[in-house]
């Protein structure tokens, strides 16, 4: 027996040097090397779980409840525990334990007492067993303070052990080891996983997320998390996870949902469903739950196998309480049907099936922490008779039948490990030790119901009655027997009283059992005998599993000899046992062979990880529905903390093998001498071809033997001749085999790559030969070749020069990799043969150019011999229609190299001949009405292909080489006609040829308008570099036939949309583009496009070739590009982009004008109320209130959060609304006079399928309400008067007598006072349009000036403030005194003698414009201190003088307007002297022109008149 020891007294001490020793000693206690032994794999879960730690947040939230406390002080754990372990004071646990569960601690002195006083205190069990064991080891002369001494105190004897970063370590060891103070349990088929602590818990289940690297994997996430204690002070203390099978037809044996089985302290077990509903709960027993394990079904191996029955066993400090797997099963179904019933008809009361469960009570033991439940066991005949014979002597009756018992085998102390039976279906004492010690006790065996209820009372019925204590009902009492002497074999314990066992695991053929104890053991037991078997030392806190493995018996290879069954591959299948151990002292994981093995495998993991082992699959499956699908369950998993990852155990079954029988771990050593040798450089390659030969022949295994040729194939280092040697040395040797022992599926393997190996060579050679290129090749010979005239030659040179310009310009070229080159290693990834045929495995796009450069590329550029290349490539089995995928791939690809090289097309058309006479390529009995296949395939990638330059050549080539085969044809039949054959063959012939040349006909159409429209998206005009940014438009896509037949019938005119938006053209340019230029004045329209431009760029722009693209483009498109449809898809496009960004108002500004530039109104009103519907009504509804809330412009914190954008940019938002709305009215009115227009398509574009189209939905709008859309008009003006000229106390709503309802007359009955309400508005607004008008040239500098309007809203807000009269029934005449009055007021009188003749009352008019003369003269005279202007005042009458005076002017605006045209409101700032007389005068007589003269202040008037000529007199 093997075994390796880490005792603590082989540690060297601190300052000595370490030796590590070797041989079975796994490693040194202070290095960690733990390389992979023998091909032992510690992989991921195949769903590859992430568990989410502490360090992404919520977990350790969830479960943390008070202070952490850690009991191990100190050190860092290196190696065995022992070696850095110091012993803890009594007092100091007793303090542990307080700050643990917050609670005063009884003294306690013993061992037992202390370990009975956690369980009731609810303790976790890790705690259970260090204050246990710790317990011993008490030294009271150490110090018993825990929170004054700290953790440097418990040092002071040790300084060798001393450690600087001590605080740091500490902190460190609470953040991961937060994992092993929790419950967890995840279910076999790992789908669900649950953390518990103390009261509270979290179900996580898997999904499909991506990760930081942009990988999709499966993570956990939270599926549930809350408490579940329902009892004050009950805390978790086992959990398990159990998948239920399902019933249905479809699914037998599947896994149907997963029940959550969670143990208390208070004794109580609960059932719950993955989303935290409570199904059942039991009280079984008033003691803490200690372990909930199950068992469920497995087929037996072997006939004479019991076949063991499904249970879930609950372990208590003194009793086991095992319920039946199909009572449970179907208890559980019936409560969760009877849940999901209630919660869909919201009954709460719920009757849960009764629960049949048996309670055994165990005596004899002092503690028990851990158990396992073997099943039912029969005593073989021989045991029988002898047990009868001690007992009874030899004449003792012996019964027919042995007895059938349940075995259960407990861990603990006072025994170590005990055994206990039950009796399964007799009530009979029996002639045996086992009968003679518990026969008595087993007639009390209870089947009963359950009882004790819990969860399903309403709230009130909780609160108003009392909960009383479920009735217990009491144990049958198992007691257990000692084995005392080496005598008897059949033993019932394993009495070791210094020695505590920690936990039980037992094996999945309930054969072997594992038990680990306080002294770092790991022991392993036989069941059947009850002895322990070996044992490894050095495992402190040791968790372990098992891990079982079937053979397979495709790798089982037949040994001459080997008479037994397991010899061939017919023989049964073997199953192997390894033992799992993890070690989190030192953070290894280690695999074991059981019972004499060796150890086959360590990993390095994480000193805070737990294992999970459940020992059970899915409950619910018989011996028929566990053979109909087999469950994909896991059997041992590692949760690492730290790396947030679920890791699975994987163990080849060969390892489990002996050294010598193993051929497979020979394999496995040559494999891994393969491995190093091909990664070693080497400079003698010859050495390494015959070291790599000797490896691969040595190899034993036909799989092994696969497995090194494809690790040869796939290195980059070795040549290719090693390469094909090796293979070809290995197929030779295969060959000389004997027939029987050559493995077939091998054989094939070399032959196909040796067949690609032979195919890279030739291709290689001929790339290699080269062939001398022929430049001799012109203009005509082109033509000739596509057949083509001049003309259409000429033209399809223009386009691709003009689209190879425009795309260099676009375009981004880095340096290109050697075309025509590719690895052996690639080759072999991309080709594989099977039945003399060469296929193509399935890659990507850059993968088929790849391989295609490697066939063809030289072959287009004239270097190599088509001829010969297309005849190898026929010859080693690839199909013509691959070559020709190949071909056009390369073709499509290398674009701007086959654009500046026009040799390449003749080189395609020799090519694509050869390829086009080779077998099955064109079949000749292809049906004449139908298309062919060959060309088919061609015209479909010219569809699919984006570079359209080549796609168009490729087309061209494609169309004269059918055209030459069709040709050929004809005149074959032809002269067989002639020669006497019946004449419809040649009417046969002409029919195919016509379908196919016009298919190839639509091909070059599309194909041609798709490169005009392809070259117009990459053409831009120039700008300076003083233009604005750039707009953050997204990169346009590149188009291609196969794009624009599949993007609707608006996808043409989207994409042009998309390119205006991008490069800003105002849509005059769209306008004088589409124009057809005048003959006689040719370069005019050039200038207007570009003033047009320049116009609303303000930039100079070189336009280039824009406006011949576009013309070009709109002959190709005249349907898809017509002016109406464009203009609606550039509106459409820049509202879209608005929308995504609010702030730049200028995209919302230029769709408003394409908006405008739309002729048919039908389309423009359809336009307008999508785009109001569906971007702008939830945004101004939001602005409305807004304004109506503040009653006044809103500041820009306010705009942002109500309405999602700048003030600013609000303002700018609803002037183009206003606009908007203006437009759908007018719209609206010139529906009735047009028609809707026919939206056609082009000829070549029937075929287009796809969305519809924004015109199409714009025609299927149905009509406005016009007396809505004006209602909402004059509200947008109002609002949009607010904030352009900041107006302050404006509520808008409240201008609006009635907002439930659209008025369509005008009411009489109007309150004044709300009319003048809307008058002071309106009167607001005009004041404030000539201030913002006039007050800006009067001052230039001034303080606090009004913003400027936005491009393109310049609006002449007095006209809208009369409008706004008209609708608001408010006076409009007062309204254009008003304004009147506003312009003699800042002084411009010109202005103002236009708007009096709009004025309809004029006298009222005459008497404001009377008044302001009056205060223009006040000024002049009153505020003037020369001598000259006291003189003038002397000479007036007395009424003229104290009319003057108390015309003292306090409301004049303009101040800098000379006295004879104007007054100024601050008199200090006058400076002008010299006062002209003829602008006053001229208002004087304007004044008198207007009153009549029965007026009461014409008098005044004419008074004014002898003030102006005194006036005029000194100037005389």
């Amino acid at each position: 027996m093997k075994t390796a020891y880490t005792n603590s007294k082989s540690l060297p001490a601190p300052n000595q040097k370490c030796h590590c020793f070797r041989g079975h000693l796994p490693v040194c206690l202070q290095h960690k090397a733990h390389p992979r032994e023998n091909g032992a794999a510690l992989t991921k879960q195949p769903s590859e779980g992430q568990l989410l730690g502490p360090h992404n947040g919520w977990v350790a939230e969830l479960l943390s409840t008070g202070r952490r406390v850690s009991y191990y002080p100190g050190k860092k754990d290196q190696g065995d525990a022992e070696a850095t372990v110091v012993d803890f004071p009594s007092s100091a646990f007793r303090q542990a334990g307080i700050e643990a569960i917050g609670g005063d601690v009884p003294e306690v002195t013993s061992a037992s007492e202390k370990a009975r006083w956690l369980c009731n205190s609810s303790l976790s069990l890790r705690w259970m067993r260090t204050l246990r064991r710790e317990a011993r080891k008490m030294n009271p002369c150490k110090s018993a303070n825990w929170e004054d001494d700290g953790w440097g105190a418990w040092e002071e004897a040790e300084p060798a052990l001393q450690e600087p970063e001590e605080e740091g370590n500490t902190c460190k060891t609470q953040k991961t080891s937060w994992l092993q103070d929790c419950v967890l349990s995840l279910s076999p088929t790992n789908d669900l996983m649950v953390i518990a602590r103390e009261q509270k818990a979290v179900f996580l289940v898997p999904k499909w997320k991506y990760s930081d690297k942009g990988k999709e994997e499966m993570q956990f996430a939270v599926g549930w998390s809350g408490s579940l204690n329902v009892e004050e002070g009950e805390h978790v203390t086992s959990a398990l996870c159990i998948p239920l099978a399902s019933q249905k037809r479809s699914s037998t044996g599947r896994p149907d949902w997963t029940c959550i089985v969670l143990g208390f302290t208070s004794g109580s077990v609960r059932f719950y469903t993955e989303n935290g509903v409570l199904l059942l709960a039991q009280l079984l027993n008033e003691d803490p739950v200690l372990q909930l394990k199950c068992r469920t079904y497995e087929i037996p191996r072997h006939p004479g196998v019991t076949e063991q029955n499904e249970e879930l066993s609950i372990l208590y400090p003194a009793a086991i309480v095992t319920i039946d797997g199909f009572s449970l099963f179907q208890s559980l179904r019936a409560c969760r049907n009877q849940v999901a019933k209630a919660a869909a008809s919201g009954n709460e009361n719920i009757q849960p099936p009764p629960l049949a469960y048996k309670k055994w009570g165990l005596q004899d033991v002092d503690t028990i922490v851990d158990h396992a439940s073997i099943g039912i066991m029969t005593l073989s005949p021989f045991d029988q008779m002898k047990t009868a014979s001690n007992i009874g002597g030899f004449n003792a009756a012996i019964k027919n039948s042995p007895p059938a018992m349940s075995q259960y085998i407990t861990v603990g102390s006072n025994p170590f490990t005990g055994f206990f039976y039950a009796l399964e279906g007799s009530t009979q004492p029996l002639l045996s030790h086992v009968a003679l010690a518990v026969a008595s006790k087993l007639t009390s065996a209870l089947f009963n119901a359950a009882s004790g209820w819990l969860g399903w009372k309403s709230r009130h019925e909780e609160e108003a009655v009392q909960k009383q204590k479920p009735k217990m009902e009491p144990a049958t009492p198992l007691a257990v027997r000692q084995v005392g002497h080496a005598l008897l074999k059949l033993g019932f314990g394993l009495p070791d009283s210094r020695r505590h066992g920690e936990s039980i695991c037992l094996s999945p053929c309930n054969s072997l059992a594992a038990v680990t104890d306080d002294f770092g053991r790991v022991i392993l037991l036989d069941v059947t005998r009850g002895i322990a078997i070996r044992m490894w030392k050095g495992y402190r806190d040791a968790q372990i599993g098992w891990v079982q493995v079937v053979e397979d018996l495709h790798e089982r290879v037949p040994e001459k000899g080997d008479p037994s069954p397991f010899g061939s591959p017919q023989g049964p299948s073997r199953v192997a046992q390894f033992l799992v151990i993890y070690a989190p002292r030192r953070g290894i994981l280690e695999v074991w062979s059981t019972q004499q093995g060796p150890r086959v495998g360590a990993f390095n993991v994480g000193k805070h990880c737990r294992l999970l082992y459940p020992g059970y699959k899915i409950m619910g499956l018989n011996n028929v529905t566990s053979q109909s699908w087999q469950p994909q369950t896991y059997q041992i998993c590692l949760v690492d903390p730290v790396s947030a990852g679920v890791k699975t155990v994987t163990v080849p079954f060969h390892l489990a093998l002996s050294d010598k029988k193993s051929e497979r771990a020979k394999d496995m050593h040559l494999m891994k001498k393969l491995a190093a040798l091909l990664k070693a450089k080497s400079p003698s390659l010859d050495s390494v071809e015959t070291e790599i030969k000797e490896l691969i022949l040595d190899i034993k295994y036909p799989a092994t033997k696969k497995q090194a040729l494809e690790s040869i194939l796939a290195n980059e280092r070795l040549p290719f001749s090693c390469l094909r040697n090796v293979t070809q040395t290995l197929m030779d040797t295969l060959k000389n085999q004997e027939v029987e022992s050559v493995d077939e599926g091998l054989l094939q393997f070399c032959a196909s790559k040796l067949k690609l190996l032979r195919l890279y060579e030739s291709v290689s050679q001929l790339n290699a030969l080269g062939s001398p290129a022929d430049t001799s090749f012109s203009e005509n010979d082109l033509a000739v070749l596509l057949r083509l005239d001049e003309k259409e030659l000429v033209k399809l040179q223009a386009l691709l020069e003009k689209y190879k310009q425009e795309n260099s310009r676009a375009a981004v070229r880095f340096s290109d990799d050697q075309d025509g080159v590719l690895p052996v290693k690639t080759f072999l990834e991309y080709l594989e043969y099977e039945k003399d045929v060469i296929n193509i495995k399935k890659m990507g796009e850059e993968e088929h150019v790849a391989l295609g450069s490697f066939f063809f590329w030289k072959c287009l550029h004239g270097e190599s011999s088509t001829e010969d290349m297309c005849h190898t490539l026929e010859s080693a089995g690839l199909s013509p229609q691959l070559l020709l995928s190949l071909l056009l791939s390369v073709w499509l690809s290398k674009e701007k190299d086959i654009l500046e090289r026009p040799q390449s097309v003749r080189c395609l058309h020799t090519t694509l001949s050869l390829l086009s006479r080779m077998k099955v390529a064109l079949d000749d009995t292809w049906d004449s009405q139908s298309v062919s296949p060959w060309w088919q395939q061609m015209r479909t990638a010219c569809i699919q292909s984006e570079n359209n330059g080549a796609a168009l050549l490729s087309a061209h080539v494609g169309h004269s080489v059918a055209a030459q085969i069709s040709d050929s044809a004809t005149e074959k039949k032809f002269s067989q006609t002639v020669l006497g054959a019946d004449s419809e063959a040649l009417t046969d012939s002409w029919e195919a040829l016509s379908l196919d040349t016009e298919y190839w006909k639509l091909l070059l159409k599309q194909l041609q308008d798709c490169l005009i429209l392809q070259t117009l998206l990459h053409s831009r005009a120039d700008t300076r570099p003083a233009r604005a940014p750039s707009l953050p438009a997204e990169p346009l896509p590149r188009l291609s036939v196969r794009k624009l037949l599949e993007g609707g019938r608006g996808g043409i005119a989207d994409s042009v949309a998309k390119w205006v938006f991008k490069q800003d053209l105002s849509p005059e340019l769209l306008k004088l583009a589409n124009e057809e230029r005048d003959a006689e004045n040719p370069d005019e329209p050039k200038e207007g496009i570009s003033r047009g431009l320049s116009e609303v760029s303000e930039v100079d722009v070189d336009l280039g070739a824009i406006p011949d693209l576009l013309r070009a483009a709109r002959e190709q498109f005249p349907c898809s590009l017509e002016l109406d449809v464009l203009h609606a898809h550039c509106c459409w496009e820049y509202v879209v982009q608005w929308n995504k960004d609010p702030e730049e108002a200028r995209f919302f500004v230029r769709s408003i004008e394409h908006l405008k530039h739309i002729l048919n109104a039908h389309v423009q009103n359809g336009i307008a109320l999508m785009m109001w519907n569906t971007f702008l009504v939830k945004r101004f509804s939001a602005a409305t209130y807004l304004l109506d809330k503040v009653g006044k412009s809103p500041k820009e914190r306010l705009c942002r959060r109500d309405v999602g954008m700048s003030d600013t940019a609000m303002t700018s938002f609803l002037g183009s609304c206003l606009d908007l709305l203006q437009t759908l009215l007018e719209a609206d009115v010139g529906r009735d006079e047009m028609q809707a227009p026919d939206l056609e398509t082009e000829d070549a574009w029937l075929a287009v399928e796809g969305p519809i189209s924004i015109v199409e939905l714009a025609l299927e709008q149905k009509p406005i309400h016009y007396p809505l859309v004006e209602h909402h008009s004059v509200l947008c003006s109002i609002l949009y008067a607010v904030m352009r000229f900041s107006l302050r106390a404006v509520k808008p709503l409240s201008l609006f007598d009635n907002l439930t309802s659209i008025q369509l007359l005008p009411s009489g009955e109007m309150d004044p006072n709300f009319i003048s309400i809307r008058q002071q508005f309106l009167l607001k607004v005009v004041s404030a349009a000539v201030q913002a008008q006039h007050a800006g040239t009067r001052e230039k500098e001034g303080s606090d000036p009004a913003p400027a309007a936005p491009p393109g809203q310049d609006l002449v807000w007095p006209v809208l403030a009369v409008d706004l009269a008209h609708h608001l029934q408010v006076n409009e005449d007062v309204v254009r005194r008003h304004y009147v009055g506003e312009l003699y007021n800042y002084g411009v009188d010109h202005l103002g003698e236009e708007a009096i003749l709009q004025v309809q009352d004029k006298e009222v008019l005459a008497s404001q414009l009377l008044v302001l003369t009056g205060q223009r003269l006040a000024h002049a005279l009153l505020h003037t201190q020369a001598r000259e202007g006291r003189e003038l005042l002397a000479r007036l009458s007395p009424t003229l003088c104290t009319w003057l005076k108390a015309m003292d002017p306090q409301d004049l605006q303009n101040t800098e307007v000379p006295i004879a045209t104007t007054a100024k409101l601050d008199p200090q700032d006058l400076q002008n002297t010299e006062v002209p007389i003829a602008t006053t005068a001229k208002l004087v007589n304007k004044v008198i022109e207007l009153l009549p003269e029965n007026h009461g202040q014409y008098n005044l008037a004419l008074h004014l008149i002898e003030a102006v000529e005194a006036i005029a007199i000194p100037s005389l």
